[in-house]
Parts: C-alpha cells; sequence; structure tokens
C-alpha cells in the first residue's frame, strides 16, 4: 500500500513541485493538494491519510494551528511541518502539537521523501542541521533582548519592535495612545543610546540582531 499524503502550501509554484516530488515515488500517492490551513485540516479530515505535509505560514490557518486542531481530535495522521526559517515560536509549537517531523524548505528533495517514509514508519525526523539553527536563533535574540535591555528602557524595546514590523510614527502614536512628538523623542533618544543614523539604521539594527 502507497503512503497517502495531504500536502499544503501557500506558494503556488512550491505546492506543485512538491505534488511532482511525491507522485515519482512509487510508494507514495498525493490525495490532496491544499493551498492554505482551512483546507488543508478539511482534507485531513476527509482522507485521514498517512502523513501530511504542512507550510508553517499559511493563509486561514497556519501548520501548527492545524496540527493542534489535529491533536485535539486524536487524528492518527503524522504531520511533517516544512518552515523557511525556525525561531522558538515554531520548535515550541512542534513540541506542543505533537508533530512528527520537522523541515526546512532549504533541504535536497530526496530528504524530505526520506523524511516522509521515516515518519511514516512511527520515527520522528527533525534533522540537526535544523535544531542548531533554531537554537542560534533562539540564543542570538535571547542574547540581543539582554544587551537592548541593558541600553533602553520597556517603552523604547516596544518601539523599536514596531519600528522594525514597519510601522509609521502615526500607527506607533495611535496604538500606543501617545502623540506623534513623544513619538519621536522617544525614537531620537533610542538613536542616540544605539548609535544609529536614522529609521532605516534602526530597522536594519532590529533585523540583523533578529529582534523581530
Amino acid at each position: 500500500m502507497p503512503i497517502r499524503l495531504v500536502i499544503a502550501d501557500d506558494h503556488p509554484l512550491f505546492l506543485s513541485a512538491l505534488t511532482d516530488l511525491f507522485l515519482l515515488e512509487k510508494d507514495m500517492e498525493v490525495v490532496a493538494s491544499c493551498t492554505n490551513g482551512t483546507d488543508a485540516l478539511h482534507a485531513i479530515r476527509q482522507h485521514r491519510p498517512d502523513v501530511a505535509s504542512l507550510d508553517v505560514r499559511m493563509p486561514g490557518m497556519n501548520g501548527l494551528e492545524v496540527a493542534s486542531a489535529l491533536r485535539a481530535e486524536n487524528n492518527q495522521t503524522r504531520l511533517i511541518l516544512l518552515t523557511a526559517e525556525i525561531d522558538e515560536t515554531v520548535m515550541l509549537g512542534v513540541l506542543k502539537s505533537g508533530i512528527q517531523g520537522l523541515i526546512l524548505k532549504e533541504i535536497a528533495p530526496e530528504m524530505l521523501t526520506s523524511c516522509v517514509r521515516k515518519v511514516n514508519a512511527g520515527e520522528r525526523w527533525i534533522e540537526q542541521k535544523t535544531v542548531w539553527h533554531a537554537l542560534d536563533n533562539i540564543l542570538h535574540k535571547q542574547s540581543a533582548s539582554r544587551h537592548l535591555e541593558s541600553q533602553l528602557t520597556p517603552r523604547e524595546i516596544q518601539l523599536v519592535k514596531m519600528v522594525a514590523q514597519g510601522n509609521r510614527n502615526k500607527e506607533i502614536a495611535d496604538k500606543l495612545f501617545i502623540s506623534e512628538g513623544t513619538v519621536k523623542t522617544h525614537l531620537h533618544n533610542i538613536y542616540d543610546k544605539l548609535g544609529v543614523n536614522g529609521r532605516l539604521e534602526l530597522m536594519r539594527f532590529a533585523h540583523v540582531n533578529r529582534l523581530v
């Protein structure tokens, strides 16, 4: 009996490539392919596949939310999460949701098919590169946060993160219930403390230090 698969990814080209990859394997059968988490959840409930491959970020429901919903229903489909990058949210979600496989999208195709076979056989697949990459990100982010906490006030740290997320001064002011003038004063203090020259350098600083 072939391994029955449901696959889900919100990028049509990647989804098509996954479908073609699995169809080339004689021991695998794709029973449904979906472009969002809601459809993936419905397809898994309907088809009861052996394995489902889920993108971590999808519209409707993300891969972790789909996994949590299936776990609550005691669904026996074994789950693989595909992601472009791994942070502490993904790692914790994998542990809480009972996901059996965690794979970076940059891996070689043959590793993904091997992962499917291992997971279908009842094993877990979380490659060492994935784990160390995630731990490095987590430790780097924690270190950057501690460094910021020694230089900035909690309010200033909040502003740094909001700027890094693309919020303009008016949006920040509205969300924090302060004036735009107060936002500008905070930002100038932040620039001086961090030694950055303006908003773009602050955004670059936040992203380099993985604060968002």
